[in-house]
């Protein structure tokens, strides 16, 4: 979709056809398209269908605020999820900002959530369309705003509190992982974090690139890491921390809840088996999960905590272990059978084992259902028969 096409979107023949096209949604392809070409070009048709698309793909971050919303495809897909940028957004307005500028901000994510609890923003980007974008958005939910087309390089930021940095980790080639490859650059962030900031980065960060200072921040959205985020300046509160945001509501664990691997240790498997949250664990805030379960690690190179008691916590998915099962596959193929199982979950942590192709290997047949757990211990595999506590 070309600038022309989304602007003519916006008027209110745009408004009209993008309308009928959401009431024709599900219908046969043919149809839908030979309806909407009686009164607009294919162009236009493509560009009403394609919002159509990407509003139903967007209500998953969005939620109910999609139906109203614009898109391209690439600005929905790197977008920052509702939830989480709600979350980022209170943050702010916790240490009291007033003025935001969103440098790189895309189709708007992070600055509509941030203008939802009043603070002044303004967005920066250099793609033409996706400014478009995000000034749609703004005005389609009724929030205050300003959008520009400029290079964040040059740009002067001093007159904003808050500095919020998304950088783009796309190449040619594809995803890239490497800060060389950001747009902007990484001694452009560096720079950044000089400063009042918050800048969204890939959860694979690693802990060494972390400038002193800086707080790190790991963030998991219903159990999935979605992303990291660097505070600098007085936004920083500590070093490490993760971030769990579930349907519940918000938890967060940092560096001072950690008592350390030192003080919490390592122990065989006991009655209870926890399963941290990857925010936990891309932190490095195991040991603070084992010590709110008083529990020990299972082995000091596994993400996996063992207790003697059930706990309920934000930060990791509990287990009842049952019995230990063979760790050789034809052995345990004959223990899941002579127990009936015919569904299984496989869980793996730190062996070499592909879940998938193990579970056709197993061959497994009954009416049963079951979990099982297939981690090292002691330099050793293990299997563990669990049940969700």
């Amino acid at each position: 979709m070309d600038l022309d096409a989304f602007r003519w979107l916006l008027t209110d023949d745009g408004a009209a056809l993008l309308a009928r096209a959401t009431d024709l949604a599900g219908g046969p392809e043919l149809a839908i398209q030979a309806e909407l070409r009686r009164t607009a070009s294919p162009e236009q048709v493509a560009a009403a269908l394609t919002q159509v698309e990407l509003r139903a793909r967007g209500a998953t971050k969005f939620g109910p605020d999609a139906a109203r919303m614009f898109f391209t495809p690439d600005g929905l897909e790197q977008a920052t999820r509702a939830r989480v940028a709600t979350h980022r957004a209170g943050r702010l307005q916790a240490f009291g900002t007033a003025t935001l500028v969103d440098l790189g901000c895309g189709i708007g994510g992070d600055l509509l959530a941030s203008s939802r609890v009043g603070i002044t923003c303004a967005g920066v980007d250099l793609d033409p369309l996706r400014v478009a974008v995000a000034e749609a958005n703004l005005a389609a939910l009724g929030l205050p705003g300003a959008v520009m087309v400029a290079d964040v390089t040059e740009l002067d930021t001093s007159p904003f509190e808050v500095a919020f940095a998304d950088p783009a980790r796309r190449t040619g080639a594809g995803r890239s992982f490497r800060v060389e490859d950001w747009t902007p650059p990484w001694p452009f962030v560096e720079k950044l974090l000089a400063r009042d900031a918050c800048v969204k980065v890939a959860p694979g960060i690693p802990h060494d690139l972390v400038p002193e200072g800086v707080e790190a921040e790991w963030v998991s959205d219903r159990g999935e890491v979605k992303e990291a985020a660097l505070w600098s300046g007085r936004l920083a509160t500590t070093r490490r921390r993760a971030t769990v945001i579930g349907d519940g509501g918000l938890a967060t664990l940092t560096e001072d809840d950690d008592p350390g691997p030192a003080a919490i240790g390592v122990r065989p498997p006991a009655e209870f088996l926890y399963e941290p949250d990857g925010a936990v664990i891309r932190a490095g805030l195991v040991t603070a999960v084992a010590a709110g379960v008083h529990g020990g690690l299972v082995d000091e190179h596994i993400a996996y905590v063992t207790s003697d008691a059930p706990f309920r916590t934000p930060y990791a998915r509990g287990y009842r272990v049952l019995e230990s099962l063979p760790y050789r596959e034809k052995q345990l193929k004959a223990a899941l059978r002579e127990r009936g199982v015919g569904r299984l979950t496989i869980k793996k942590r730190g062996v070499d084992v592909v879940p998938e192709q193990l579970r056709k290997r197993l061959g497994l047949r009954g009416d049963n259902e079951a979990t099982v757990v297939l981690t090292r211990v002691a330099g050793g595999g293990i299997a563990l028969l669990v049940e969700p506590i």
